[in-house]
């Protein structure tokens, strides 16, 4: 089976979509599924390994992202078609739909849709001279529209399926989560973590992992670090990542004198370095409220480091468990004290970090590139799939552009 996919985000462009794209990609082949990618090129990333890469330009205020040429995409993409695929995948709600849903059509291919981002809580941090409730509206309404031009539209958690049910959604959504390669996060070194970063042995370290955008409430993190050295006075947060609120953030820190407890340690390479990260930790906490899944808990996790997470979202699929993981209370101060009491038990920690493990295997990444292909499979052989063929034909025998 050949699979065409389309995202305006992948590698080097750290994010949770870059994320979940390359590790689908990388157990697809276990599958017999055959990934082809159209992303955008950034620093003059050459074509390799199945990954079409199309010229952009700087997004206007996101100098980490890129906006590729329509134009390019769809002549990529078309490309990719004409020499045969299944169907086509699109990742983003950008350009990549776009010239997802042109080659689609012109093809008489069969459409799916992934909606990894919850872009009604993002908007108005990036469009900030419109009313929020205008941003909003927009989001549902863009989201409801794609999602109706695809035969299935894949949705990484429950929670985010309901939310789209509440648009109007009325496609089939399938709730299919990214999984995670436990191996590589189970063997990172703590303790050479903490000597590479002058980081004392015995010292309690609590540790977040996102990119550094004000949507994440990276915020609420450091407010609550205020309370949390009252019950645990050697606290050190880990703060790991790049983002536009990055200087906002430590401007933070200094205003709240949290400079002793609060360290930036900026992006860390997932193979090398960010495993040992999370070995470092003591507690991984979290406090965005707008993630689909959450992939940096289960990642956590399978390193044996116990999860405090606000239950917003996809984080609340993964906290339902209750293995290794807790819920923290959605208020500043009740989140402080819980991060300084877990941190002032280390046995109880002790006893969180195996069940994390545990926990953490029942999402592999090979489970879930299964069900993935099975998906692709029955929409491929769909009887969609065939009308779209025959109003293809009938268009282009008609002298109609299809």
């Amino acid at each position: 089976m050949r699979v065409l996919q389309l995202s305006d985000v992948y590698f080097p462009r750290i994010n949770g979509v870059s994320t979940s794209i390359e590790t689908f990609r990388r157990r697809l082949h276990e599958c017999d599924v055959e990934s082809i990618l159209v992303a955008p090129r950034y620093f003059g990333e050459p074509d390799a390994d199945g990954i079409l890469r199309v010229a952009g330009r700087p997004v206007p205020g996101d100098p980490e992202d890129r906006l590729m040429s329509l134009r390019a995409a769809v002549h990529r993409a078309s490309k990719v078609a004409a020499g045969g695929v299944d169907l086509i995948h699109v990742q983003t709600p950008f350009v990549a739909h776009l010239a997802g849903r042109h080659v689609a059509r012109r093809f008489g291919l069969p459409l799916v849709v992934s909606y990894h981002t919850l872009f009604e809580e993002y908007f108005h941090h990036y469009v900030r001279w419109l009313p929020r409730v205008l941003t909003a509206r927009f989001a549902r309404s863009l989201s409801r529209r794609q999602c109706r031009q695809a035969e299935c539209v894949i949705a990484p958690s429950a929670q985010m399926r309901e939310r789209l049910l509440t648009y109007g959604v009325s496609r089939p959504i399938e709730v299919l989560p990214t999984g995670i390669e436990c191996e590589e996060f189970a063997r990172g070194d703590g303790a050479r973590f903490r000597r590479d970063h002058d980081i004392a042995a015995d010292r309690p370290v609590a540790l977040t992992v996102s990119r550094l955008a004000f949507e994440k409430n990276i915020r609420m993190l450091i407010d609550a670090i205020r309370h949390a050295r009252r019950i645990c006075p050697q606290i050190l947060l880990l703060i790991a990542g790049h983002g536009p609120a990055e200087s906002a953030l430590m401007r933070q820190v200094d205003t709240l004198g949290l400079g002793d407890s609060v360290r930036f340690v900026g992006y860390l390479d997932r193979a090398r370095v960010l495993p040992d990260c999370y070995a470092a930790a003591d507690l991984f906490v979290f406090a965005s409220r707008t993630e689909t899944q959450g992939l940096v808990l289960l990642e956590a996790m399978a390193a044996g480091t116990p999860v405090l997470a606000l239950p917003s979202m996809g984080a609340r699929s993964i906290l339902a468990g209750g293995r290794g993981c807790l819920r923290a209370p959605d208020d500043v101060a009740g989140f402080g004290r819980m991060i300084g009491d877990l941190l002032s038990h280390p046995p109880h920690l002790a006893e969180m970090s195996l069940d994390a493990r545990r926990s953490a295997a029942e999402w592999s990444a090979s489970a879930m590139a299964l069900r993935l292909a099975e998906l692709y499979r029955r929409v491929a052989t769909g009887p969609r799939k065939e009308q779209t063929r025959r109003d293809h034909w009938k268009a282009r025998t008609r002298g109609r552009p299809a």
